[in-house]
C-alpha cells in the first residue's frame, strides 16, 4: 500500500527481521535498532537509548517516503530450475564454493552431482520434481531433488532416501519447530522405529549416535535446516553460543520386546512394523545417570529428581512444564518393568514424583526469567513467590526423597511445584544393553512421521545387497501391538 512499516530488533536480529519480511512478500523491510542486551539494561539505560537512539530510527522509519530502491523484487524470490549446474571445478572448489553460497555447514560435503540425486530418487520412487513439503521458516517448497541434493551432501546412503523424505516432512510440524529460533539454543534431533532402521543398519546400541549411518543422518538434519528450512546461524538461528550438531538416535525394539513394553511409535498408535521418523528438540544433550540399585521405586525417585533439576532453560525459568525425552538402556527398563506395566505407567509415576521445592521454582523464574525482570522495590521476591504459588498449584507435599532431612531434624513436608504432565514425555529404550544408564533431555515438542517405502522397496534393497524387509519384522504379539 505505500505505508512504510518499521520494526524493532536488539542487535543480532536486524538481517532475520528483514529476511522474513521478504519471505513473507513484503517488499521493504525498515528496521529501528536497539543498542546491547536491553535484557541487561537498567531502567535509566533502557529509557534513555530509547529516547536517543530507537526513538529517532522509529521516527524516520514511519516518515520518510518509500523509494523505489528500497524494495525487494519480490521475483528474487522465486526458484531457479533446480536441476541446472550450479558449478563445475575440484572438489576443494566445489566446497570453497558451497561455503561461500551459505549452503554447506562449513565441513567437506559430497559434491550433489545429478547422476548421484538420481540414485538417491530411484529408491525414493519419486520423480525430481515431486513435492515433499513447505518449511518454514523461509516457507520454500521442497522438492524430491532438493531433499536428494542433501542426503548427497551429508554423506548419506542412496537407499536412506525414503527416511529422509519423511524426516523433512516432520520439519514442518508446528511443536517442532516453533523455538528453532530462540537464543537459547534448541537442537534438534530424530529417532527410528520400525524395521527399515534395522534393516538399513542405522543403530540403537552402544555409541549409537555416533555410528556412520546415524551420524550421516544427523548431518542431513543439519544441512537440511539451512537449505530447506531456510535457518542459518547469526540470520534466523541465534543461539547465543551455537548449536551442537543434530543426532539421530533408534529404539531398541528388540529389547522392548524382552522386556514387555511397547515401542514408542506403537503407543502412537502404529502398528509395530511400521515404520516411522520422529523429530524433536532439546536444550541440552543430556547427562547420565546410573542407577546403582533395581529397586523400580529408586530407580523412579532418581529420574524424578534428575527431571526436576533439569527444567526448561537449565534453571526452569520459563514455562512450569517441558517436553522431554528420556532415554533408558534395557537393565534400567528392565527394573522398571517390574513394578511399572508400561511407559505410560512409568511417566504417571514420574508425573507424580517430580516436583521442586517452590522458593527454587520462584527464585530461578524472578531472576533468570527472558524479558520478564520485574522491579524488586515494587514486587518482591517475596510477593512473586506467592504468585508462582497460586498459578502453578503450589501444595504441601512430603519432602521429595533428595532433600528429605535426617531424622530427628524436623520438617516433613515442603512447598512445591509439579513439574511434569501427562502425555509430554517421550521414553526410548535405546543404547547399550551392557550398561544402566538414564539420560533426561529437556526441549520441543515431537513430530511424528510414517516412513513410505515405494512398491519395489525388497527389489531395490536386494538389488543393493540387503536381506529383505521382513526379516527384520518384529511379532505384533512381542512387541505390545495387534
Amino acid at each position: 500500500m505505500g505505508i512504510p512499516s518499521v520494526t524493532i530488533a536488539g542487535p543480532g536480529f536486524a538481517e532475520q527481521a528483514v529476511l522474513t519480511a521478504a519471505h513473507s512478500g513484503v517488499q521493504v523491510a525498515r528496521v529501528a535498532r536497539y543498542p546491547g542486551a536491553f535484557a541487561a539494561h537498567t531502567e535509566a539505560e533502557l529509557l534513555e537509548n530509547t529516547r536517543k537512539v530507537l526513538w529517532p530510527q522509529i521516527r524516520e522509519a514511519l516518515t520518510k517516503p518509500i523509494a523505489e530502491s528500497e524494495k525487494t523484487p519480490l521475483d528474487n524470490l522465486a526458484s531457479p530450475d533446480p536441476r541446472a549446474t550450479v558449478f563445475s571445478g575440484t572438489i576443494d572448489g566445489v566446497n570453497r564454493y558451497f561455503a561461500e553460497m551459505n549452503w554447506s555447514d562449513g565441513l567437506p560435503i559430497v559434491p550433489p552431482t545429478m547422476e548421484r540425486i538420481d540414485a538417491f530418487l530411484r529408491f525414493g520412487g519419486m520423480a525430481y520434481d515431486a513435492p515433499v513439503a513447505t518449511l518454514p521458516i523461509a516457507h520454500r517448497r521442497t522438492l524430491a531433488i532438493h531433499v536428494a541434493a542433501c542426503g548427497v551432501m551429508a554423506g548419506c546412503r542412496p537407499e536412506y532416501m525414503p527416511v529422509l523424505v519423511a524426516l523433512t516432512k516432520a520439519l514442518g510440524a508446528p511443536d517442532f519447530r516453533r523455538t528453532l529460533s530462540s537464543t537459547h539454543a534448541w537442537n534438534p534431533y530424530c529417532w527410528f522405529n520400525g524395521p527399515v532402521a534395522r534393516q538399513l543398519g542405522i543403530d540403537c546400541g552402544q555409541g549409537e549416535i555416533s555410528e556412520a549411518a546415524n551420524a550421516a543422518i544427523g548431518r542431513f538434519l543439519n544441512l537440511a535446516l539451512k537449505n530447506l528450512s531456510g535457518y542459518c546461524v547469526k540470520q534466523d538461528r541465534m543461539g547465543t553460543f551455537g548449536y551442537l550438531m543434530p543426532w539421530c538416535l533408534v529404539e531398541d525394539e528388540e529389547a522392548c520386546a524382552r522386556i514387555g513394553w511397547k515401542p514408542y511409535h506403537v503407543g502412537q498408535g502404529y502398528a509395530p512394523n511400521d515404520n516411522t521418523i520422529t523429530v524433536s528438540s532439546a536444550l541440552l544433550w543430556g547427562n547420565n545417570m546410573a542407577p546403582s540399585t533395581d529397586d523400580p521405586g529408586r530407580i523412579a525417585q532418581l529420574v524424578a529428581w534428575d527431571v526436576a533439576e533439569r527444567c526448561q532453560f537449565a534453571l526452569g525459568s520459563g514455562r512450569q512444564y517441558t517436553y522431554r525425552t528420556i532415554l533408558l538402556t534395557e537393565p534400567v527398563a528392565g527394573s522398571l518393568k517390574k513394578a511399572y506395566a508400561d511407559k505410560t505407567d512409568f511417566e504417571r509415576a514420574l508425573v507424580g514424583q517430580a516436583r521442586r521445592p517452590l522458593h527454587e521454582r520462584a527464585f530461578a523464574n524472578y531472576y533468570a526469567n527472558p524479558g520478564s525482570r520485574l522491579d524488586p522495590e515494587k514486587f518482591p521476591l517475596s510477593r512473586y513467590e506467592k504468585r508462582i504459588a497460586r498459578t502453578e498449584q503450589a501444595e504441601l507435599t512430603p519432602c521429595p526423597a533428595w532433600y528429605a532431612l535426617p531424622e530427628g531434624c524436623g520438617g516433613t513436608e515442603i512447598w512445591t511445584v509439579q513439574v511434569m504432565q501427562p502425555g509430554m514425555t517421550a521414553i526410548l529404550v535405546t543404547g547399550d544393553r551392557a550398561r544402566n544408564k538414564v539420560q533426561t533431555m529437556p526441549g520441543g515438542g515431537c513430530s511424528t512421521v510414517e516412513i513410505e517405502l515405494p512398491a519395489n522397496w525388497d527389489e531395490l534393497m536386494q538389488e543393493a545387497g540387503y536381506p529383505p524387509l521382513e526379516r527384520f519384522y518384529i511379532a505384533p504379539e512381542r512387541s505390545g501391538g495387534k
